[in-house]
């Protein structure tokens, strides 16, 4: 045989064997059963704002960012 057929051959028993694989991995997945959601109790809460910026009382082109640690002033 030419070595462009064997090369052909081969290709074509890899790719059967990395389609049978896959099918196998497919199957074996799918037997684990239903997927259920997250409990409720586990699912994070939607983030809230980490800083407002309040310009009350501040010259103007001012505003701070008060947290739950920390003040920030920046001159805008």
């Amino acid at each position: 045989m030419e070595r462009s057929k064997i090369v052909a051959i081969v290709t074509g028993a890899i790719s059967i064997i990395l389609a049978i694989a896959y099918l196998l991995i497919v199957q074996l997945l799918d037997f684990r059963g239903e997927m259920l959601p997250a409990p409720q109790s586990l699912v994070v809460p939607e983030m809230q704002p980490v800083c407002c910026w309040d310009k009350t009382g501040l010259p103007e082109g001012e505003r701070t960012c008060r947290t739950g640690t920390a003040t920030v002033t920046e001159i805008i």
